[in-house]
């Protein structure tokens, strides 16, 4: 994104409000709805969605990560995607107005555990 939608989101006052804290919300609520946005994927009563946004100045770019968890023998990694996803689109459509050339790129897992094809991680930088 530009260096100055960049700093708008810093500062906290885009024209829609708290562009971060609105795509917080709305990463939890995505990961919660998979199920209803993914063909196929089941339902699962998820115990913790945490969403962390880290700012990265040299980039231009909001980096997001989520960590989502649940008590069931199954794993979470299409909700975290879907919750990441879904946070970046948020952060579009608050700032498109003042910058319609942003880019939604290299979404993907970095970390799963769990499920019948255990443990995962992700290989490179992460």
């Amino acid at each position: 994104m530009a260096p100055a939608t960049l700093d708008l989101i810093a500062r906290g006052d885009a024209k829609k409000g708290d562009v971060l804290g609105v795509a917080r919300v709305a990463a939890i609520q995505a990961a919660k709805r998979t199920s209803d946005l993914v063909p196929l994927c089941h339902p699962l009563p998820l115990t913790r969605v945490a969403v962390d946004f880290a700012l990265d100045r040299d980039a231009g770019a909001v980096r997001v990560e989520v960590v989502a968890e649940t008590l069931g023998r199954t794993g979470v990694e299409m909700e975290a995607l879907t919750a990441a996803a879904v946070g970046l689109l948020t952060i579009y459509d608050m700032c498109k107005a003042v910058d319609r050339a942003m880019r939604i790129e290299g979404v993907r897992l970095l970390e799963k555990s769990g499920g019948r094809s255990g443990h995962f991680v992700a290989a490179g930088d992460g």
